[in-house]
């Protein structure tokens, strides 16, 4: 038994192993960011770094922070996918255990009759055996490196499972924070609809005077009532958009988010802090999902390993040791030892599902190749496409905002021309549609800003 250790202990450590070393593939995207117009404000600020920051020193609002705390418990994707690395976790140690010889403890008891025309006396005898043993069975020894290329692979698809955890929670922190801003932002424009309604009405109810007085035409009226009926509307709109933004928060968060928690309007959300994306585009390999790629190709290079250790011989060893004897009462007496040791071992000579193993991991090898590098591709995309938001949005806010003060100097010009009886009210009809449009849009770029943000923050790969 202590020959049998050494040599265990000798074939771990210098077996073979026929996994190829692995070289990571190339990004195939440019080390640097994009430039132009579009990103003409991206600032590559290096202490404001989106992988140096944690989310919630990236997210500031304090009841966004608790909304997002309640997804980390709550959510159930967020759980399937811990739950996911905990099932590669155990898969992982079950092949890991296959390098250990297993030892069993075995009993067996045996009484036979053979009839005297079968004796080897001539007479009909009774036989029995009983047997204790302990040992190990069928172990296979795994000097060509099988097991230990199947154990790495096992253990490259925990640390990808892992990974996909990370990129799991970067994608619900962002979801969260997205959902938040999106409900702000619909609240907001729900009390831009009922002031909108309320000046309405007074409008109609004016008018109205006017019109059973006499002085304003029918056409008017109508005109008045029109504006009234548009803008209860848009407060049924904005209602029932309201509403659903906060069915997905409680989604999102797992369970109902209480009213304190929830943002009155754009005026009350802290907005995230801006972030840089640094200079290389090399910070993309520390992304979650980029580095669970890898970790499935690293899996995939030690498949060739176990795939071409299949051509050379099996070798599997049993061993046991215990007690025997023909009486039950003499099985733990003296000279009843007994003990058997036996080697196998088995050369593939020709067989052909060894040789297309071995090329469809060559295969899947280059699949996870590909998907590594559409990986970093995409990623490479997605964070060019934040930063031309990033670079641009500024501009469309502040030519909205411009646009809002115009259409609102509009709108009060052309009211009093309509009450001095100068112009027709067709013209405060249409400033006041313009209006209200232009302030619909200006609060959407806000929340586009807010959003572009934590979007760039999840495709840099955040802080986590």
């Amino acid at each position: 038994m202590k020959k049998l250790l050494i040599f265990t202990l000798i074939t771990l450590l210098f077996g073979c192993s026929f996994i190829p070393e692995y070289q990571r593939p190339e990004a195939p995207v440019p080390k640097e960011w994009p430039k132009g117009d579009a990103y003409q404000d991206s600032k590559y600020d290096e202490s404001s770094k989106a992988t140096e920051l944690k989310w919630n020193e990236f997210l500031q609002d304090q009841n966004l922070q608790k909304i997002i705390e309640m997804a980390f418990k709550n959510n159930r994707d967020l759980r399937l996918s811990a739950l996911n690395v905990e099932r590669a976790r155990a898969y992982y140690g079950i092949q890991r255990a296959e390098l250990l010889p297993a030892v069993d403890v075995s009993a067996s008891g045996q009484r036979q009759r053979v009839p005297a025309d079968l004796s080897n006396t001539g007479k009909a005898e009774t036989f029995s055996e009983y047997n204790v043993s302990i040992g190990i069975i069928s172990w296979e020894i795994d000097f060509f490196g099988r097991i230990r290329s199947l154990t790495k692979m096992a253990l490259e698809e925990y640390l990808a499972q892992e990974s996909s955890y990370r990129a799991a929670r970067l994608s619900l922190i962002s979801a969260v924070a997205t959902a938040y801003y999106t409900y702000a932002t619909d609240r907001e424009n729900l009390m831009l609809s009922k002031d909108t309604l309320k000046t309405q009405e007074e409008n109609y109810i004016l008018i109205k005077s006017q019109y059973e007085s006499g002085i304003v035409s029918e056409i008017d009226l109508h005109r008045a009532r029109t504006q009234v009926e548009t803008a209860k509307e848009a407060v049924a709109r904005y209602t029932q958009v309201v509403a659903q933004d906060k069915n997905t928060l409680d989604l999102l968060a797992g369970e109902p988010v209480t009213e304190e928690l929830l943002p009155q309007g754009l005026q009350s959300v802290v907005a995230p802090k801006d972030i840089s994306p640094g200079l290389s585009s090399e910070v993309l390999l520390k992304r979650p999902d980029i580095i669970a790629a890898e970790h499935t190709l690293k899996a995939y290079n030690a498949q060739i390993g176990a795939a071409r250790a299949a051509f050379f011989p099996t070798i599997s060893l049993t061993t046991l040791f215990g007690t025997a004897s023909d009486q039950l009462s003499n099985l733990f007496g003296g000279g009843s030892r007994a003990w058997s040791w036996q080697s196998q071992g088995i050369m593939p000579i020709f067989d052909a599902r060894v040789w297309a193993g071995y090329r469809a991991s060559k295969v899947e090898r280059e699949i996870a190749v590909a998907n590594y590098e559409r990986a970093i591709q995409t990623a490479f995309k997605e964070v060019a496409d934040a930063l031309a938001v990033k670079g641009t949005i500024d501009d469309q806010i502040r030519a909205y905002e411009s646009l809002v003060q115009s259409l609102s100097d509009t709108y009060r010009l052309a009211k009093m021309r309509y009450d001095e009886g100068i112009d027709s009210y067709l013209s405060v009809l249409d400033a006041q549609r313009s209006l209200f449009q232009a302030q619909q849009q200006l609060n959407n770029l806000r929340l586009s800003k807010h959003s572009n943000l934590t979007t760039l923050y999840k495709v840099l790969g955040g802080g986590d």
